[in-house]
């Protein structure tokens, strides 16, 4: 039995990764962004162990959430899986300066990553997106570009990507993994995505749980459980590295070697 903490498990993928977790027999720690997805997160989910709450548009929210998991203990497994969507016509910015979508997409995994304690495996959710991500990482605030909310989506999911390997890099005691789940009928997704929602969850699942030789490596990006082809600088370190600055700049927080 693993003990599994996922983000953004209230509704959507996250819900039903963790009910699926849950129905194998594993210990499950959820995330809402309030108290009242919180209830909803446990009435869709009452044998998980518990709900954390904190909006990750913040990062004093973040940071607070990164404490309430450490103190709950090791985790064996953490599937960051909270995200907003493309549809946002216009800029959306935080209490930290900063654009929603990067703050919620990008930024929390980083925060989260640093400062919960390391587990055993990582698991980032990507999107086929990111490779329409720009690789430039230049005006992440989009200060000086006019704002593109399709654009800014597919960014945050390369970043996601860019994270993923870095860890897989940087912590060679973790397996850390990235997917695309696929497009499905999510709230983000919409009702006429044409990708499968039920094996839409089935391999963040697999990368948190699974003793299959492919499950325990690190530095993969995978849909249904098959390596996909990646942006073409997703595997550059240099590149990785400049996120890992960048999300310090910040946020304050300087990613653990």
């Amino acid at each position: 039995m693993a003990r599994i903490f996922i983000t953004g498990s209230s509704d959507g993928l996250g819900q039903m990764a963790a009910k699926i977790l849950i129905n194998q027999g594993h210990q499950i720690v959820l995330h809402a962004r309030n108290e009242q997805r919180a209830e909803t997160a446990l009435k869709a989910n009452p044998k998980a162990e518990a709900v954390t709450i904190a909006d990750l548009l913040d990062i004093a929210q973040t940071i607070d959430l990164a404490n309430q998991v450490n103190h709950m203990g090791s985790f064996d497994a953490v599937i960051h899986n909270a995200a907003v969507g493309y549809q946002e016509p216009a800029r959306l910015n935080t209490v930290d300066g900063l654009p929603h979508v990067f703050a919620i997409n990008s930024l929390a995994p980083y925060l989260l990553t640093a400062l919960i304690q390391k587990p055993k495996r990582l698991i980032y959710l990507s999107s086929g997106l990111h490779r329409s991500g720009d690789s430039s990482l230049s005006d992440l605030k989009w200060k000086n570009k006019s704002w593109n909310g399709f654009q800014a989506y597919s960014d945050s999911k390369l970043h996601n990507v860019l994270l993923a390997f870095a860890v897989a890099e940087m912590w060679k005691d973790v397996y850390s993994n990235a997917l695309e789940p696929g497009w499905v009928a999510t709230k983000m997704g919409g009702p006429g995505a044409p990708d499968s929602l039920r094996d839409a969850p089935l391999t963040q699942v697999w990368l948190a749980s699974s003793a299959d030789r492919e499950a325990l490596s690190s530095g993969g990006y995978y849909y249904h459980k098959k390596p996909q082809v990646l942006h073409p600088d997703a595997k550059n370190k240099d590149l990785q590295q400049l996120f890992l600055e960048k999300c310090y700049r910040y946020s304050g927080v300087k990613f653990p070697l």
